[in-house]
């Protein structure tokens, strides 16, 4: 269970409220997470952009089907629940003044957990100095707003291959909904090819797949369980023996079922996939999410502990891929999600082994990504790297440093188990067909490594 932030409920109180306001304290919101039913923004979507906005052009009917009500003008009545807007047609920079007039009254009528949603293009595939320029500056400027944003709000950019505006719809959907609640101040890049229409029912978007996780038993790996569960994916939970009991409670809480492996051993991806070929028929997605901390100063590190964690948070996931990804493995279209960390991004003091461990996963990303053999078959691999995220691990961290580690982002609070499972989910789904090589912070845009 995750740990109470005490803090942020007192915030939450009238009383509180006034108090942080007076002080000039962080006011962190309870911020607006995903509930079956809920719709897609709590107000209207201001839609704008430059020249004749391709992307918004595929994306206009979708949207609308997923419930947003797009508006053209920004309202005196009600607030927005979000922006998007089409930087896509950019060709220099003196095309993101396009950006800042949308967005600069926008901002001053954003409701609560508001969402701004930035469409771009790849700067590497620029076709001259000025458009790279303009492109590249997208970052720059989402991330400046999103750390401008209150009361719960996020920004985020969209980087869209030409000609793949419509393949847009699911990425732009999921940084407007309540699933993202906690990834902010990102860059998620869509690509070419054919999409998978989206599913009858959005609610059981992982229908009819089979989906294996790892570390299970417990902590984030528990809840990425319990939501490829919700989303109707049939779950084969992994941990080590010794989690067998909270694994078994686990598995059977999302009816799935339970394989007690430890993922160091040789034969650890050849029992994953025959557990999953023979009690579910096949496999569909792998969520890479075991992993160990052994933490000391590199100066005080030792071989031993050195070579523990990256052995079981790096070299197991070659091994297992091994049998994983081969021609028996993951089925054509399948997933293959990773989770890293913020400490794989920007370093973090006493924990040399560890990111590198979790730098490490994203170079795997890297590399799977960019396998011919895994594109031609349609495999999709991307990676999240959580912030500070409210675990028992975390609940163990002296107060001092707790609270610093809460605070230190543009939301003001630690993110939830469940955020960095949505996120997996959203990778993990059949539509997202041409999501792939992402590395997805879900930090609350910390400002380490920013």
């Amino acid at each position: 269970m995750a740990h109470r932030d005490g803090y942020t409920a007192f915030v939450s109180s009238t009383a509180g409220r006034r108090i942080a306001g007076t002080l000039g304290l962080p006011q962190p919101v309870a911020l607006r997470r995903h509930v079956a039913g809920r719709p897609l923004l709590d107000g209207p979507l201001l839609v704008g952009g430059h020249g004749d906005t391709p992307a918004l052009a595929a994306l206009r009917d979708g949207l609308t089907a997923a419930g947003a009500a797009l508006v053209e003008d920004v309202p005196d009545e009600p607030r927005l629940g979000g922006v998007v807007v089409d930087l896509s047609a950019a060709e220099g920079p003196a095309d993101l003044e396009s950006l800042r007039a949308t967005l600069a009254p926008a901002l001053k009528r954003l409701g609560r957990c508001a969402r701004v949603v930035v469409i771009g293009r790849d700067p590497a595939l620029a076709t001259s100095a000025a458009q790279r320029a303009a492109r590249r500056a997208l970052e720059g400027i989402t991330r400046s707003v999103a750390k401008e944003l209150r009361a719960g709000a996020t920004a985020n950019v969209v980087l869209v291959a030409d000609g793949a505006e419509a393949n847009a719809l699911g990425t732009v959907t999921f940084l407007l909904s309540a699933r993202s609640a906690y990834v902010d101040g990102q860059v998620l890049r869509v690509g070419a090819g054919s999409a998978t229409a989206a599913p009858a029912d959005a609610e059981r978007a992982l229908e009819g797949t089979v989906a294996v996780v790892t570390g299970a038993a417990r902590g984030i790996g528990a809840d990425i369980a319990r939501t490829l569960g919700r989303d109707g994916a049939t779950v084969v939970c992994v941990d080590i023996p010794a989690a067998g009991a909270q694994l078994a409670a686990v598995a059977n809480e999302v009816g799935g079922t339970a394989l007690q492996v430890d993922v160091t051993a040789p034969d650890a991806g050849r029992r994953i996939l025959e557990h999953a070929t023979s009690r579910h028929g096949g496999l569909d997605v792998v969520v890479h999410n075991a992993g160990i901390t052994r933490d000391k100063l590199l100066a005080n590190t030792d071989a031993e502990r050195w070579a523990g964690v990256l052995e079981v948070n790096l070299l197991s996931i070659l091994r297992m891929n091994e049998a994983l990804l081969g021609s028996d493995g993951l089925r054509d279209g399948g997933r293959i999600v990773l989770v890293s960390s913020i400490a794989g991004i920007a370093g973090n003091r006493g924990q040399s082994n560890y990111a590198a461990s979790k730098a490490g996963v994203i170079g795997l990303v890297d590399a799977y990504a960019a396998d011919d053999d895994l594109r031609a078959r349609g495999i999709t691999v991307n990676a999240v790297a959580p912030g500070f995220i409210e675990t028992e691990m975390t609940a163990r961290i002296p107060l001092a440093t707790r609270e610093i580690g809460r605070r230190l982002n543009s939301l003001n609070q630690g993110g939830l188990p469940v955020d960095v499972a949505e996120t997996i989910a959203f990778f993990a789904a059949p539509q997202q067909a041409t999501a792939s090589g992402n590395v997805v912070r879900v930090c609350g845009q910390s400002l380490l490594g920013a």
